[in-house]
């Protein structure tokens, strides 16, 4: 093969993922299934489409090898093909939010105090932790916290905070988390919070973006 076409081909291959990441949706279900496996209907309604769209959406990305299928009777169950994927969809994320005005403006746009967005040091938060200072909290599934989550945190999927509030102190800072900058349920968690009188805050970590910055996650 001459070079040219053997360039050509080369990029052909790295552009087949760049295909499958050109859809809003499917970098949405890849941030799903980096929370842990999932059947197509839990996908579909994760994403807020049908199971029909969804199974053309977990093609596109099997195809492209970046989710795995598994059969478990008759569901079809999905995860991410490797563990280098999640942090491909947070790096770009990380430089479109560089580069595109849009999307940090719709960031802003996303909580009503947009400071809350401010990042809190990784290891910063991990010490406190540690020390017992802070409560860590994962308002996730409990099936996505079984899969991973970030050290010393606890679960309280946002369903059930109202009901176990009496289960957390009131003499610490309470940091909840989700899926990321993009998930809203730890902003939702922390406005219940405080309207019950908590020192509460939001981390826009998820396990993606501790995994992408090397930071060890914990299991079960």
């Amino acid at each position: 093969m001459e070079a040219r076409a053997l360039k050509d081909l080369l990029y052909e291959q790295v552009a087949r993922v760049g295909k499958a990441l050109a859809s809003p949706k499917r970098l949405e279900i890849l941030e799903m299934l980096a929370q842990g496996e999932k059947a197509v209907e839990a996908v579909a309604g994760e994403v807020a489409i049908d199971v029909k769209l969804a199974s053309a959406h977990l093609k596109a990305l099997k195809e492209a090898r970046l989710v795995q299928v598994r059969r478990d009777g008759k569901r079809m169950i999905y995860r991410l093909s490797g563990a280098d994927v999640a942090p491909l969809g947070v790096t770009l994320r990380q430089v479109a939010e560089e580069h595109l005005v849009e999307l940090r403006l719709a960031l802003q746009q996303m909580v009503a105090e947009p400071e809350r967005l401010t990042q809190i040091g990784r290891k910063e938060l991990l010490a406190q932790a540690r020390r017992g200072e802070v409560v860590v909290l994962d308002v996730r599934p409990s099936s996505e916290f079984d899969a991973a989550h970030l050290p010393y945190a606890r679960s309280m999927p946002l369903p059930e905070l109202a009901h176990r509030l009496a289960e957390l102190p009131r003499d610490v800072d309470i940091v909840a988390y989700c899926r990321g900058p993009f998930c809203l349920m730890s902003e939702e968690a922390v406005k219940l919070l405080r309207a019950h009188g908590y020192r509460a805050r939001r981390t826009i970590d998820g396990v993606s973006e501790w995994r992408a910055a090397g930071l060890p996650v914990a299991r079960g």
